[in-house]
């Protein structure tokens, strides 16, 4: 049995890989078929929203919703949050091919994370000896905070002027008014302790869509990994999550 579950699990992470991997690369197809050439940047920046912010280096900030889903062994785990970002880029353009773009520092900050897990339920487990166990699982829905102080961002060189595409890397810190994820029932064999306090590491790809000269619609995709770093007296955490953000940036 455990072999078949650690088998899924091996599925599902190829599947996310996969995913990111085809995403990431569709991005960087569009900014090397897009590359700035003399023309382009000789082109007035009033008229290109995305070689304006570019070349003024400008503060992003703005709102944006996440909506989430679990994966593998926690495919029945929803999540839901809002909050606000805060972003600059820190280097001018650097030419490395396909590769080409700018490094941005970001972070930010939600005031609403809700994750939704099943009611409590009692489940069978195998406990300690290979004895079937049933222990009250399931937590319901789950409030909290979040703060996500380093955003790594890549941002792609692009000639189009409309559209900036994007990968990150960036990591934060959860916290929850219960422990989270649900305990299971604490036994003489299996103890359930989680912990109000989780770290989010996490990765995605994304993309600007700018609508006017100083305002764009955005749209991401995060894979999110949720661990107390073993804060508890267990670490179940959310091995994998995936995130879809969507926002609005105002620059300036």
């Amino acid at each position: 049995m455990e072999i078949e579950i650690l088998s899924a699990k091996g599925k599902t992470l190829i599947r996310i890989v996969k995913l990111f991997a085809f995403i990431w690369v569709a991005g960087a197809m569009v900014a090397a078929a897009e590359t700035a050439d003399s023309a382009a940047v000789a082109a007035p920046v009033a008229v290109n929203p995305v070689a304006q912010v570019r070349q003024n280096m400008s503060w992003e900030y703005g709102p944006f919703v996440n909506w989430g889903t679990g994966v593998g062994d926690r495919s029945d785990y929803k999540f839901l949050w809002a909050g606000v970002q805060l972003a600059k880029p820190l280097s001018p353009v650097v030419r490395a091919g396909i590769f080409s773009g700018q490094f941005e520092f970001g972070g930010n900050i939600m005031p609403l994370w809700q994750a939704y897990t099943p009611a409590p339920h009692m489940q069978t487990y195998t406990c300690k000896g290979g004895v079937p166990c049933s222990l009250l699982t399931g937590g319901g829905t789950y409030r909290g905070v979040s703060l996500t102080p380093v955003i790594l961002r890549w941002n792609f060189l692009t000639s189009n002027r409309r559209i900036q595409p994007w990968f990150q890397g960036a990591g934060g810190l959860i916290y929850t008014t219960h422990k989270f994820p649900p305990n299971l029932m604490s036994t003489a064999t299996i103890n359930g302790g989680t912990s109000v306090w989780n770290f989010s590491p996490q990765g995605g790809v994304g993309l600007h869509y700018f609508t006017s000269p100083k305002r764009s619609i955005d749209l991401g995709v995060n894979g999110v990994h949720i661990s107390s770093a073993s804060l508890g007296d267990r670490n179940p955490g959310v091995n994998a999550s995936i995130q879809v953000q969507v926002g609005y940036t105002f620059w300036k």
